[in-house]
C-alpha cells in the first residue's frame, strides 16, 4: 500500500533544489501531494517541506536514499510518516486549561498526538489526566531537589520516547542541561505578546502599564528563559476597566488557542528553525 509521507528540509540557497528533490522523488515513484518553500535572502538558506506518497520504498530506504542526496545538496532535513502521530508528554503545573484543551483536542482527532504522559509538579490533574487514560506522574519540585526531579522528568520523557514535550503552563524554569536535552523538541506557553512582559506574572505587568492588547505567544524553549524561537501568537483587546483577573481569565481562551496551534504545526512538521526564528508551512 501507498505510504505518505513528509520530507523537510533547509540547505544552503542555489539553483535546482527543487528540481533536484522533485527529480529525486519522481524517479522513486513519489507522487507529490504538497510542497512549499521559502528563500530567506537574509542568511542564504533554502527551506521546503514536501508531502508526497510512495509504495516503491520502505522508509527506510528512502532515508537512505534521501540521506546520499543531503549530502550532495548539504540538507539538514528529516523524514517523516504522516500516518505516525507524534509521541508526546505534557507537563503542567496548577493551571490545567491548555492541558484541558489538548487532551480535548487529541481526542476529537483534531491534533496527530500519542500523547504518553502527563507530568505535574502539582496533584491537580491526576484525574483529568485519569478521564483520558493518560499516565500521571506527580513530581514535586522545590529549589533543593530541582536537579532529581528534573532527572526523573527526562527518564519519563525517554522512556516514552517523546518526541515533543509540551509545557502546557509548567510554572518552572528549566536548567540549562534540561533545555539541551529537550532542543528543538519542546514548546511553551508564554502568557504575554513576547518580547513584551517576559518573566513571572505578565498579566500583572501588562494591567500596570494599562494596555489595550493582552497576547499568548507559543516559542520554544532554549536556556535563554522567554528567548527561544516564536511558533505562534495572538491578541485579545482590552480597555482600562479590566481588571488583572479579568486579564487572566480572557487571555487563557488565547493561550489554549496559540499552544494548540502550535503543537498542530509542529506534529504536522510545519515549523522549521532558522536561527532565532521559524519558518511555518501552513
Amino acid at each position: 500500500m501507498s505510504q505518505t509521507y513528509i520530507l523537510t528540509f533547509s540547505c544552503p540557497d542555489r539553483l535546482g533544489l527543487v528540481h533536484a528533490v522533485s527529480g529525486f522523488l519522481l524517479e522513486r515513484g513519489g507522487n507529490i501531494e504538497e510542497a512549499a518553500q521559502y528563500n530567506d535572502h537574509d542568511t542564504g538558506l533554502f527551506f521546503m517541506r514536501v508531502q508526497f506518497s510512495c509504495d516503491s520504498l520502505s522508509a527506510e530506504e528512502l532515508k537512505a536514499q534521501i540521506g546520499t542526496l543531503g549530502q550532495t545538496l548539504q540538507l539538514q532535513w528529516s523524514l517523516h510518516t504522516q500516518a505516525q502521530p507524534v509521541r508526546t508528554v505534557i507537563m503542567v503545573s496548577k493551571e490545567g486549561h491548555c492541558l484541558n484543551d489538548l487532551l480535548f483536542r487529541r481526542k476529537s482527532g483534531l491534533l496527530p498526538l500519542d500523547i504518553r504522559a502527563i507530568v505535574s509538579n502539582h496533584r491537580e490533574f491526576y484525574q483529568l489526566a485519569a478521564s483520558y487514560n493518560v499516565p500521571f506522574h506527580h513530581i514535586p519540585v522545590t529549589a533543593a531537589t530541582k536537579e532529581q526531579a528534573e532527572a526523573k522528568q527526562l527518564e519519563i520523557i525517554e522512556a516514552e520516547g517523546a518526541e515533543l514535550v509540551v509545557l502546557a503552563r509548567y510554572m518552572q524554569i528549566l536548567s540549562d542541561n534540561m533545555c539541551q536535552q529537550l532542543n528543538g523538541r519542546a514548546i511553551n506557553i508564554h502568557h504575554s505578546f513576547l518580547p513584551s512582559f517576559k518573566g513571572a506574572k505578565p498579566y500583572y505587568q501588562a494591567h500596570d502599564r494599562g494596555v489595550k492588547l493582552i497576547g499568548a505567544t507559543a516559542h520554544y524553549v532554549t536556556a535563554d528563559l522567554d528567548e527561544g524561537p516564536i511558533i505562534e501568537q495572538d491578541v485579545a483587546r482590552v480597555d482600562h476597566s479590566r481588571t488583572v483577573e479579568d486579564l487572566t481569565t480572557l487571555g487563557r481562551d488565547t493561550e489554549s488557542q496559540v499552544l494548540a496551534r502550535a503543537v498542530k504545526w509542529h506534529s504536522e512538521h510545519r515549523v522549521l528553525l532558522n536561527g532565532h526564528k521559524t519558518v511555518i508551512f501552513r
